[in-house]
């Protein structure tokens, strides 16, 4: 078990980074919509409308990465599984 949730927090991790990056590495605040300069056709007048876009800020990258911390340390709770071993004497007492 302890294995099993450093490796899931290790996937995690990577995965948030990742993604974090590939979607465009916001160093703000998440956003859900990007601001798009247009110009209108008639009067010529640039403007900004906005683009509905998820683009990944640092504090989901903090949330993802604290999940991950939390995986972790929720595997240090598990002590390591020890096997006992048994010798087994086969002695022969003559008297």
């Amino acid at each position: 078990m302890k294995r099993v949730l450093q490796v899931v927090a290790l996937v995690v991790a990577i995965s948030a980074v990742v993604f974090w990056l590939a979607a465009g590495a916001q160093r703000g605040w998440t956003k859900t919509s990007t601001p798009v300069k247009s110009v209108d056709e008639v009067t010529g007048i640039e403007g900004i409308t906005y683009k509905e876009q998820f683009v990944p800020g640092l504090d989901f990258l903090g949330a993802a990465l604290l999940g991950a911390g939390l995986l972790a340390g929720a595997s240090l709770i598990f002590r390591k599984t020890k096997t006992k071993t048994t010798i087994h004497s086969n002695r022969t007492i003559n008297s």
